[in-house]
């Protein structure tokens, strides 16, 4: 009996550890389908064609696979081969061998993904499939990731990868695994809106809410899933500004304003308004009838005795009554600073930019150290880099000083900026229509008049009807063959006429015409002779000798095929 007794004990102990094995199988299963990634689409398969008012597909090649007969089509991932065929509004979902697919749903839908403008706007990772007038979703192989249990199925506004379901008259959100990231039990829910330069809105969290007898009361669902405040506010917003993993809340109840870092009310609600102030991470805050400013501690910096409060870089401005107007440091301490003087702290340097009004004219000046380094005034200034500034005459136009107001860029432009992630300064003239390209320690590199200017992944390309540039993301010029690595032939001008090359310098297509765009990823060039467009490829055979008229200096070309924009950023080819 003994022994029985002794196999019957271990045979619970078994149980019970093959069920709490279970449970934590079964729950880092479940975290890890809570992890998405979005698909990143950097080479495409397929395109719509458009031939006599119908619409098919081709392949890099410029092969028809999907022949031009139906009202429209729509390629939700052009590295797939699953293309929705429309005619009268029917649609049927074709692969690249033209066969139909997906028979055994009812319907099957792309899903169209909010405020996106380009040839990409639908989820590329996942579809919506109709079985019993209910809805789920599968891969583009046609595996299903979720049953069809939604009464609908939608995409959420800023959170691709994401989607807005609905469970018995209620939402909820999904992500592109099928794993629940917010329970269906909100009358609505849309995203915080956070943004980070490396996350974009992944991050973001949920705003959701529930409808009374009184309106929407909103809370919030953190990206865990786990609803951190009750669905009883008025307002609910993130302060999007403060960029780290911690959630800031500005909520509304019952009239009165505070806020909470994640689950915690870090600003009592008892203002009647609270401003954020991104450069000093202080608040003005309305309580009563006056004005003060409080930490994000809710520690009080300046008491509540004021008419308006403004915060300008470092200093606060507080208007005591209509005439009196006192500058605060942001510890509150009172300075000496003239009122009509704001002063903009340039981050990462000793340099501050003075603004001051006097009589409605607004002046710039730069101080160093406390110490004026402007001998002239402007109308704007704003630092670029290595020490020198941008900036506007009192005549409107715009140059380039140092610290020490030497002039490094004569002021005769009317656009000067900093090209994003380079080390190049673009300048522009619109009466002369020249663009002219600098470092960043304002050494010339090139111009040119009439240009077109490309930021292309790894440089940069000016191009006209004359001559086209690369430069590097460094300020170097670089060479055509140089970045082209996957060309066997590259454009090229001699004596007035345009043809091309291979790599070792000798003529492939001889310098007759007019223009040339370079061989593309496709390998494809345009080819322009008087105002006709054609085709060669990257044999330097001609596809298309130049027959077609279009309103584009550097158009693209698939085979016979060119390319069109239209609506929403959509492309279709055409001949």
């Amino acid at each position: 009996m003994k022994r029985k007794g002794l196999i019957a004990l271990i045979a619970i102990i078994i149980i019970i550890v093959v069920a709490i094995l279970g449970y934590f199988i079964t729950k880092i299963s479940k975290e890890k389908d809570k992890e998405y990634a979005i698909e990143q689409i950097n080479e495409y398969k397929y395109f719509v064609v458009k031939e006599e008012n119908k619409y098919g597909v081709i392949n890099t090649n410029g092969d028809k696979i999907i022949e031009t007969k139906y009202d429209n089509v729509k390629i939700p991932n052009p590295k797939e081969g699953v293309f929705f065929c429309y005619n009268e509004e029917k649609a049927i979902v074709l692969n690249e061998k033209s066969e139909e697919i997906f028979t055994e749903y009812e319907k099957v839908e792309p899903l169209r993904l909010k405020s996106i403008s380009s040839d990409l706007m639908y989820e590329k990772t996942v579809l919506k499939y109709n079985d019993s007038n209910k809805f789920g979703i599968m891969d583009y192989k046609g595996k299903k990731l979720t049953k069809a249990k939604y009464d609908d199925i939608d995409t959420l506004q800023f959170k691709e990868g994401e989607l807005l379901v609905k469970e018995e008259g209620k939402f909820g959100i999904i992500n592109i695994n099928g794993a629940t990231m917010v329970k269906s039990e909100f009358d609505k829910i849309e995203a915080d809106k956070y943004y980070s330069e490396n996350e974009g809105y992944k991050d973001s969290g949920y705003i959701v809410s529930n409808k009374t007898e009184d309106g929407y009361r909103y809370g919030y669902v953190n990206i865990e899933g786990k609803q951190i405040l009750d669905t009883k506010y008025n307002e609910l917003s993130r302060i999007t500004q403060i960029k780290d993993k911690n959630v800031y809340l500005l909520v509304a109840e019952n009239g009165k304003y505070g806020i909470f870092k994640n689950e915690k009310n870090i600003v009592s609600n008892e203002y009647q308004s609270l401003s954020y102030d991104e450069t000093n991470n202080l608040l003005v805050a309305l309580k009563g009838k006056r004005y003060g400013v409080i930490s994000m501690e809710e520690k009080e910096i300046l008491p509540y005795q004021y008419i308006s409060i403004d915060i300008t870089g470092k200093y606060i401005y507080a208007k005591k009554n209509d005439e009196t107007i006192s500058v605060f440091d942001i510890e509150g301490k009172e300075t000496n600073i003239d009122p009509d003087t704001a002063i903009i702290k340039v981050p990462n340097t000793d340099y501050e930019i003075y603004i001051q009004t006097i009589n409605n004219k607004t002046t710039y000046n730069i101080y160093k150290n406390q110490n004026l380094m402007t001998k002239n005034d402007y109308s704007y200034i704003e630092y670029v880099s290595n020490n020198n500034f941008i900036a506007c005459d009192l005549n409107g136009k715009l140059g380039v000083i140092d610290e020490n107001d030497n002039i490094k860029l004569n002021f005769k432009y009317s656009s000067i900026q900093k090209i994003e992630k380079t080390k190049v300064i673009q300048v522009s003239n619109i009466e002369t229509k020249v663009v002219e390209m600098y470092s960043e320690n304002f050494e010339k590199i090139c111009e040119m008049i009439n240009s077109t200017v490309e930021d292309k992944n790894e440089y940069i390309r000016l191009k006209n009807s004359e001559s086209i540039i690369y430069i590097s993301k460094e300020g170097k010029l670089l060479k055509n063959i140089d970045i082209l690595k996957n060309n066997e032939i590259f454009a090229d001008k001699k004596n007035g006429k345009w043809g091309f090359n291979d790599v070792e310098g000798n003529v492939v297509v001889d310098f007759k015409y007019d223009l040339v765009t370079e061989i593309n990823q496709y390998g494809f060039a345009g080819v322009k002779s008087g105002d006709k467009w054609g085709v060669v490829n990257n044999n330097g055979d001609i596809i298309v000798e130049p027959v077609y008229t279009l309103n584009s200096d550097d158009p693209v070309f698939i085979g016979k095929y060119y390319q069109v924009i239209y609506g929403n950023g959509e492309i279709y080819y055409t001949k």
